[in-house]
């Protein structure tokens, strides 16, 4: 079983940056891919961004493609979202979740385990 907690949301303004962490515990973290997702008021939950157990799938959606980084250190058992030039419609509550498959998938349901999630909110 596999804990995830993650931390650094915040209220920032737009045009700002914030580094998102996630934390894994109780499991080979080294083994999972990890993915980043997030749900704004009042939508489904969408796919942000995932990284391969071996780094080299790191798929991005297109609506945070060349502003958004995620990067993984296994020997801290973290996976970090870096936001650069944040733009309103990114408030959200961020989850970032493990895939026992390791693949880096943009799909949801491969996703086992989650976290509570981190509030970011962009004002304009």
């Amino acid at each position: 079983q596999v804990q995830l907690v993650e931390s650094g949301g915040g209220l920032i303004q737009a045009g700002g940056s914030l580094r998102l962490s996630c934390a894994a515990s109780g499991g080979t973290f080294s083994v999972y891919g990890m993915g980043w997702f997030r749900r704004a008021p009042g939508k489904e939950r969408e796919f942000v961004a995932a990284i391969s157990r071996t780094t080299r799938n790191t798929p991005y959606a297109d609506y945070v493609k060349g502003r958004f980084t995620m990067s993984r250190d296994n020997a801290k058992n973290t996976v970090y979202l870096q936001m650069n030039s944040l733009k309103p419609e990114d408030t959200a509550v961020y989850y970032c979740a493990a895939d026992p498959r390791g693949t880096g998938t943009t799909r949801y349901e491969a996703y086992d385990y989650w976290g509570q999630g981190t509030q970011v909110t962009v004002s304009s």
